[in-house]
């Protein structure tokens, strides 16, 4: 009898391990599908943004800006809302404000002005969100900066002109944007070159505001004030320098006039290597962009990240131009 009340015991007390270890593996099935859950809504909440406000959309070079942010954005799994600024400031502004309200991770600023667009950088930096300036500057420092020496390019355009002719004759300078940081610098550099030139004269500068049209336009004008007396053309940028090509053209007067531009855009490449533009002066869209995304992903995940990245210019001549395909 003793031995059979052991052994009921033994068989109950089996039953009951097994009870609670099953009870005790369902719990713990429960609890990790419990965390699994947490850990989805933690990544769907965290959802990384990023958002962008680039100078004027309609500018070829500011295309391929965004096209490469948009690809390494795309690769990265990362969300990117671009705005067009149209060359507004205070739309610019407006625009990280709203970037600010939507709490994104990161901002990158194209900025339309050095000073204008300075708020911009103010405000994102009082709201806690780090603020990546590409391509141009503003007076007040961002968290970080992406982009090219423009005083650099200046140098590199008007080198080239000058050995062109020789140190000596007339030129005629289209500016871009006036205070937007490029057409500073890019004066900047020109100038400097110019010193060591006495014998270069500059017969005007302008704005075309960086665009096509206009440059056309204000070549015409200065075609009818200065004629045969202009011997280059020093444009600020590519879409500028096509603009006077193409007036240049009309008046039947390229082949004694040399024109150069800074940005390498795809027109003005093909121009070059037709013998049409003389020179343009590279500025690379494409890896500016892209860093501006890689260094915005590295603030988010808290690692080392380079505060200035600088990206050399480089001349383009109908000599070097299957180089820049």
């Amino acid at each position: 009898m003793a031995n059979f009340s052991n052994a009921k015991i033994d068989r109950v007390m089996k039953i009951k391990i097994v009870l609670f270890l099953v009870v005790i593996s369902m719990v713990c099935s429960v609890c990790i599908g419990c965390k699994k859950s947490e850990v989805e809504l933690y990544d769907n909440k965290k959802q990384i943004t990023i958002g962008a406000t680039l100078l004027n959309m309609s500018s070829e070079f500011i295309v391929m800006l965004n096209n490469a942010m948009q690809e390494k954005a795309k690769e990265s799994g990362i969300k990117l809302i671009v705005n067009d600024a149209q060359r507004n400031p205070e739309k610019q502004v407006q625009q990280v404000e709203s970037f600010i309200a939507q709490s994104v991770d990161v901002i990158i600023l194209n900025p339309c002005e050095v000073d204008a667009s300075s708020p911009a950088v103010v405000k994102a930096k009082k709201a806690g969100i780090p603020i990546i300036n590409v391509n141009s500057e503003t007076r007040d420092e961002p968290t970080a900066f992406v982009g090219s020496r423009d005083e650099e390019s200046g140098k590199i355009a008007l080198e080239y002109i000058a050995k062109r002719l020789n140190g000596k004759g007339n030129i005629v300078i289209m500016q871009g944007f006036m205070g937007q940081a490029a057409q500073i610098k890019r004066d900047e550099g020109a100038k400097e070159v110019l010193k060591k030139y006495p014998e270069i004269k500059v017969l005007a500068q302008q704005t075309a505001e960086w665009d096509r049209a206009k440059a056309i336009s204000l070549m015409e004008n200065w075609i009818q004030s200065y004629g045969n007396k202009i011997n280059a053309v020093f444009a600020q940028n590519d879409e500028m320098a096509m603009g006077a090509l193409l007036a240049l053209e009309q008046a039947k007067m390229k082949n004694s006039v040399i024109v150069v531009g800074i940005d390498a855009i795809a027109d003005a490449l093909k121009a070059v290597k037709d013998g049409r533009l003389d020179a343009t002066v590279f500025q690379d869209a494409k890896a500016q962009g892209r860093t501006a995304i890689e260094i915005a992903l590295k603030m988010i995940k808290k690692e080392q990240y380079q505060k200035e990245t600088y990206i050399p210019f480089r001349l383009v001549t109908k000599d070097n131009i299957e180089e820049f395909k």
